[in-house]
This record gives C-alpha cells, structure tokens and sequence, in this order.
C-alpha cells in the first residue's frame, strides 16, 4: 500500500524498539561511534551486554542528553504547575516558626550580606502540588565562585 501512510504494525514496531546497537545508539544521539566508546569507557553512558553484542536501553540513551534551560523557557515554567501542567500557581509561602529560607552548603566567602535565601512557595489550585522559589539573584551572588569553577 503506497498511500504515504505506515502501517499500525510499522509504527508499533518502530516505537517500541528496546536495545540498540552501538551504530543505532551514535544514530539516535547524533554522535559518531567513537564518541559512544568514549562516553561508555568514562561511564557517561548505560550499556548492556547480551552475549558479545553491546546494547543501549532508549531510557539510558536518552538519560546521557543534558538540557541548559534558558531564563526564558525557565520563567515560562515557573508560572506552571509541576506536577500536573495547570497553568494557574496561587502565590504564598510556606509558614512556620518564621519565614522559610534556604541555605546553599558553599556560599562566596566574603559577602557582606547573610547566607539565607528568600524563598516564596506557589500552589496549584487543581493538584495541590506546592513549589518553592528561590531568589534566583541572591543566589547568585552567593554562589559566583562555585559558578566560575564550574565552567
């Protein structure tokens, strides 16, 4: 049948392709093979071996894609729900003996300004889920020396 369309049979099988080989990992990726030795000899990558044959799982191949959010896209997430996608984040924060902060473990050491970050909670109306925010600018200012060691 030639109408432009595959079959449900093709669009199974193609979905539900579990192992891949090495040359079908690169492929997927859209790295070259050495690139896949590589990142199996660092121990970036998850493989299997069947018998001699070296196999890739579609979660662990998919587990090695690292994604930088930009400030954008990220802003766009705050304003939805984690849990359930409701694009509707009722503002407050979380309350108990007194305002609730956090504390990053290694902050910049000569900071003239106390290590605790504010932070604001938002709710979901339709799950419940609560998220927590931190002031991304403090934050920052906190952590620039672990930042540029980093990079």
């Amino acid at each position: 049948m030639s109408d432009g369309k595959t079959s449900h049979g093709e669009a199974g099988a193609a979905h539900a392709k579990r192992w891949y080989s090495i040359k079908q990992a690169a492929e997927y990726l859209q790295v070259s093979e050495p690139t896949i030795f590589r990142w199996m000899k660092d121990g970036l990558i998850s493989f299997y071996k069947v018998g001699g044959s070296t196999r890739f799982s579609r979660n662990g191949l998919d587990a090695v894609i690292e994604k930088s959010t930009g400030r954008k896209e990220a802003e766009a997430a705050a304003g939805r729900c984690a849990a359930c996608g409701h694009a509707l984040l009722l503002n407050g924060r979380l309350q108990g003996a007194g305002k609730l902060y956090f504390k990053a473990e290694r902050t910049h050491f000569w900071v003239m300004d106390h290590s605790l970050v504010p932070t604001t909670a938002k709710v979901c109306p339709a799950c419940g889920y609560v998220q927590l925010f931190a002031d991304t600018e403090k934050l920052g200012r906190l952590t620039a020396d672990e930042k540029s060691d980093a990079d």
